[in-house]
């Protein structure tokens, strides 16, 4: 795994590259991070799609201290004897973040630069205030959940979700019903997920992961 990952200011690591380290099939990877969040093991983290000739592929992304965690608990779980491995790249990702950019070393390394210039086309995606219920949310504190952000734009739910997921910003789990963000949108900080846990009347625990609207999300919310 020579080639960088970074979400947004953070460095992450893909279920992808978790394959590559373990040397296991993708496939497998995701079955068994999905198994462990379904568990409360860990939280389940935000998925990317990667085109392909046929079908999208998926991939999740563990980003921040809980991504680190996360997915040290998921190789220790599939190859334990390659944890090492793991804690050696994430801090790799965590020096190459904090060291000062070199611009030289930038270009001699298409695939970070090709990482850069995604991170800005990104920050400049639909940069365009809206109407006053932007505002609104803008200068709140804390966040919204999709439902009130819907009722603040003043748009039918069922409408204003459809919109969110044809726009790239939530799509449904694969195994649930339940909304999450892209990683794109939780890396740069427009939306973000709330996770809770709780004890099942078996003894075994739940999970529930909440999508919410940031204040750096609102004003960049899809055209209507």
């Amino acid at each position: 795994m020579s080639h960088l990952t970074i979400a947004g200011d953070a460095p992450a690591v893909t279920s992808r590259e978790i394959a590559e380290l373990v040397e296991s099939r993708h496939d497998n990877v995701r079955v068994a991070i999905e198994r462990l969040a379904e568990r409360g093991v860990i939280a389940l983290p935000a998925a990317q799609e990667k085109p392909t000739g046929g079908r999208p592929s998926i991939a999740y992304v563990f980003a921040g201290e809980q991504g680190k965690r996360d997915s040290i608990v998921v190789v220790a779980q599939l190859s334990p004897e390659f944890t090492a491995r793991l804690v050696d790249r994430w801090q790799e990702l965590e020096r190459r973040i904090a060291a000062p950019a070199d611009p030289l070393a930038l270009l001699s390394d298409p695939a970070a630069l090709r990482g850069l210039l995604a991170s800005y086309a990104g920050r400049v995606e639909e940069l365009t205030p809206k109407a006053d219920a932007l505002d609104r949310i803008a200068i709140a504190d804390g966040s919204l959940n999709l439902r009130e952000a819907a009722k603040t734009m003043q748009v039918p739910e069922r409408k204003f979700l459809a919109l969110l997921e044809q726009k790239r910003w939530i799509y449904r789990h694969p195994l649930s019903s339940t909304w999450l963000a892209y990683a794109g949108r939780l890396h740069s900080g427009c939306l973000e997920h709330k996770v809770t846990t709780g004890q099942k009347p078996d003894g075994t625990e739940w999970i529930n992961t909440q999508v919410r609207v940031t204040a750096r999300g609102s004003p960049i919310w899809p055209r209507r």
